[in-house]
């Protein structure tokens, strides 16, 4: 019978009914020994794969069951796309994994593989995991084929500096089905085919119908996968505040949005990957005691995974060609994108043809294909797909056909856009049945004996259902928030100290020697341009592990020189052009990142970072709060911006919109005004993010790049000296300080502001000051988190706030200062100067929407007539 829909009912009585029509096996092979001739697949992993098959349907059913009660949270299933188990069994478990929503069976596959309950291929050594010895026969070298490797002079392009990571732990599962992290250390992976059928390891060494379930790996990644579907707090991973495909040990790296957002970041991890393995080669060459490496093993493969219409996405198109590029000059990425096919984007059609034509004309990917109803082929061309990638570190696309069935989510109604007809050839292509017939094909089981384990899973993850409804849920804000974006203040101050000592006594002759025999502290004062161009130095040589890049920095030196000579100073390796793409320098400095670097990445204009700011808002913030810090991407990013800027301009070069960056939970915004407060900025955004894995941006206010003068032309007071080292301790500057310039009295009124703000102001007290009227201009330095106590205190020290915010009257900086006085119970009066609501224009027009000094003087004086 045909219908319209697919319930959960409806697909759990038919697969139950084909299961049972399926006829007796002729004969009984051998599970050690492939499932049909010519083919990868053994019985033995074959049963491995229908068991995380049905693992992953049955969380499908739960999840629907959950949510019929209210109990549920999450109904977007992976029904349909359960071929994906076959991609996991073709990886190792120390791969890093980026998945999209529909990895029930990867998940459950991914879990198996780790902890030793899947059968091993030919060939296959047990798995190698950081800090475990390379696999035997590995060479040290790369482990591309003759002509892959890169000249030397494409081997000097972007190739970020290492940092070690952590061990990745096993996955060993306790009696109750849940997993705990094992050192690395532990035994090597056993041969699955060792396991007694009767304990339920998932893989039968005698009898096909292999016992009764019993709790193991797939009861283990149930109960993960039901704790998201419920927000328990105990999940593993995002501890109930979204529902992930995640998990450290798994290396399994949640992905917070499903439109291919990842894909970016996916990139930039395998971009990381290979310079971290290239940088431990040469050192292994060169003889070094203790060579850095990468958290995860030398020959590790990023895969990342999302659906057909994905494909059209930016954020896709992004990676996909940021791939091809490098590949095609000469650097190599391995990483395995691979697109789950099933013809829908929620209600959309993908036009017949359009995505294998799209990934097929991407320059510099292999393509793969492969049908995700024959598990056989879908294992055999991931293995092959995977393993081109391993040999020749470069990119690969697996195109890997699907169905969707039980529609797009709980409240989809399928009937809206198909026909009934069309579901049923869904069903007819499920990739569970597909199995469950091979089994019975190649006489490893018989029908009867696949649906006992279909139902005894079932019943199984319906008892872990019922058992996590009882766990706690996150109950107050502060436990929402806490791995948000962690605040060590006390660490960070020690971080900078410690920098401060090193560049002061054991690495003060290298310091010297960078510098050209001249420190900056030497220079005499400095501009903000050069101030921030001698901190990045300085940053470079206390951080290893760190990076600059983006468009235009090295051979350029920046569109305003404000890096010009690091890469003569550090290398091509670590300051490199990038692109010209925003979302790609974000995603290779959020690859980076997860991989242990410090990135440092340019964005030339603040209104170029709107092209790509949702790989700031919804990876790089989110990646502590959905992991509880399990995963982290520190990172500062520069980003010149503001207006201002004379004789050059429009809205793309004076740009003053700051307020999508204001609205990021857990990022850090820094403005430094003046030269003297960029280096202590720049060093306190740089141990955050060390320490705290915090995500920074340092807005640079380009029109007071190159300001020299303060109040007559050739006074110099813009200028400020660079700290030797042995003062940054002192001048060390907390995330969330402002600082306080007293102007006459000071006792009248004071005027609040940043970047821009503070030399115009600061010019506007001088002439008050000839008036009488004492200022105190508070340079905020911190426009997230804004500096509130300093805020109320010089506030309330004059009872008379003037807030100078050169952003918008309507969503601007200003507003958030108001209601930080407000919400304090500030009772004085208060007044604000802000730019007009409209884009900057070109040329004088720009004056009549931006924040004058006049503007402000006057100001003042209104305040002051109340």
């Amino acid at each position: 019978m045909l219908i319209d829909v697919t319930t959960p009912q409806h697909l759990d009585d038919r697969f139950r009914e084909s299961l049972g029509a399926l006829p007796e096996p002729e004969r009984r092979r051998d599970p050690a020994q492939p499932v049909r001739d010519g083919a990868a697949l053994t019985g033995h992993q074959l049963l491995a794969l229908f068991d995380a098959q049905v693992t992953s349907r049955q969380l499908d059913l739960a999840g629907r069951w959950l949510r019929s009660f209210g109990e549920g949270f999450y109904t977007i299933g992976s029904a349909g796309h359960e071929a994906n188990a076959a991609v996991a069994a073709a990886l190792r478990p120390t791969d890093p994994a980026l998945l999209h929503y529909r990895s029930g069976a990867f998940y459950c596959a991914r879990a198996a593989r780790a902890a030793s309950e899947f059968p091993a291929a030919d060939g296959d050594e047990a798995t190698p995991t950081s800090g475990v010895p390379e696999p035997a026969g590995a060479p040290d070298d790369a482990t591309s084929v003759a002509g892959d490797e890169p000249s030397d002079e494409q081997a000097t392009s972007p190739d970020p500096f290492p940092v070690g990571g952590a061990p990745t732990a096993a996955y060993q599962v306790d009696a109750d089905g849940t997993a705990e992290a094992v050192p690395a250390s532990a035994d090597p992976v056993a041969d699955p085919t060792d396991v007694d059928p009767a304990a339920g390891g998932g893989a039968a060494s005698g009898d096909p119908a292999f016992g009764a379930v019993q709790p193991d790996a797939y009861a283990a990644a149930a109960r993960d996968v039901l704790r998201g579907m419920v927000a328990s707090a105990r999940e593993p991973l995002a501890g109930g505040r979204h529902k992930v495909f995640g998990r450290a040990d798994l290396a399994v790296v949640p992905t917070t949005s499903t439109i291919a957002s990842h894909l970016p970041r996916a990139v930039g991890l395998g971009l990381a990957l290979e310079r971290l393995r290239r940088v431990e080669t040469a050192g292994r060459r060169d003889g070094a005691d203790a060579p850095p490496r990468s958290p995860w093993p030398r020959d590790a493969i990023v895969v990342c995974s999302f659906g057909d219409a994905s494909v059209n996405h930016a954020s896709a198109t992004a990676a996909l060609n940021t791939a091809g590029w490098y590949d095609h000059t000469g650097l190599r990425i391995p990483v395995l994108f691979v697109c789950e096919d099933n013809g829908l984007g929620i209600s959309v059609r993908s036009p017949q043809g359009w995505v294998e034509r799209t990934l097929r004309a991407r320059p510099g990917l292999r393509w793969f294909a492969a049908d995700g109803a024959d598990p056989v082929e879908a294992y055999q061309v991931a293995a092959e797909a995977a393993a081109w990638v391993r040999r020749h570190r470069r990119p690969a696309v697996l195109h890997l056909r699907t169905v969707r069935l039980l529609g797009h989510a709980g409240a989809d109604a399928e009937s809206a856009y198909r026909s009934a007809a069309e579901i049923a050839a869904d069903e007819a292509r499920d990739p569970v049945l597909a199995t469950a017939r091979l089994l019975v094909d190649a006489g490893l089981a018989t029908g009867g004996d696949l649906l006992s384990r279909y139902d005894e899973r079932g019943w199984q993850i319906r008892r872990i259902a019922e058992e996590v409804l009882d766990e706690p849920k996150l109950a107050t804000a502060a436990e929402v928030v806490a791995p948000l974006a962690p605040r060590r203040p006390a660490r960070v101050a020690a971080a900078v100290a410690e920098v401060a000592a090193r560049a002061g006594g054991s690495g003060a002759g290298a310091r010297v020697e960078a510098f050209g025999g001249k420190p900056p502290e030497l220079a005499g004062p400095l501009t903000l341009a050069q101030s921030i161009n001698a901190a990045l130095a300085d940053g470079l040589l206390a951080h290893p592990q760190m990076a600059v890049f983006g468009e235009d920095v090295a051979a350029k030196g920046g569109v305003y020189g404000v890096t010009k000579g690091l890469r003569e100073k550090f290398g091509p390796a670590r300051v490199f052009d990038t692109l010209l793409d925003e979302t790609s320098v974000l995603g290779l400095g959020l690859g980076a990142g997860l991989a242990g670097l410090l990135p440092v990445p340019e964005i030339q204009y603040l209104a170029y970072l709107h092209n790509a700011e949702d790989q700031l808002r919804g990876e790089a913030a989110t990646m502590q709060f959905f992991s509880q810090g399990a995963f982290r991407n520190p990172m500062v990013v520069r980003v010149p911006g503001l207006a201002y800027q004379e004789g050059f301009g429009g809205h793309f070069h004076n740009d003053n919109s700051v307020a999508v960056l204001r609205d990021v939970p857990g990022l850090v915004i820094a403005v430094p005004a003046r030269p003297d407060d960029a280096a202590p900025l720049l060093r306190s955004c740089l141990a955050a993010a060390a320490v705290d894995g915090s995500v920074c941006v340092f807005l640079e206010p380009i029109a007071l790049y190159h300001t020299r003068d303060l109040y007559e032309p050739g006074d110099g007071e813009w200028l400020g000296q660079y700290a030797e080292p042995g003062g940054w301790a002192a001048g060390h500057v907390p995330i969330g300080r402002a600082r306080v310039y007293g102007v006459g009295s000071a006792q009248d009124v004071t005027i609040l502001t940043f970047g821009n703000g503070v030399r115009m102001s600061l010019r506007a007290a001088a002439v008050l000051a000839d008036e009488g009227i004492g200022t105190r201009v508070v340079d905020l330095r911190w426009l997230a988190p804004l500096p509130v106590a300093d805020i109320i205190r010089e506030a309330s020290a004059t009872g008379r706030v003037l807030v100078v915010d050169e952003t918008r009257r309507s969503g601007g900086v200003g507003e958030g200062i108001i209601a930080a006085l407000v919400d304090a119970g500030y009772v004085g009066a208060a007044r604000r100067v802000a730019g007009v609501d409209s884009f900057v224009p070109l040329g004088p027009a720009a004056r009549q929407v931006l924040v004058s000094e006049e503007a402000i003087t006057q100001g003042a004086r209104t305040l002051l007539a109340r």
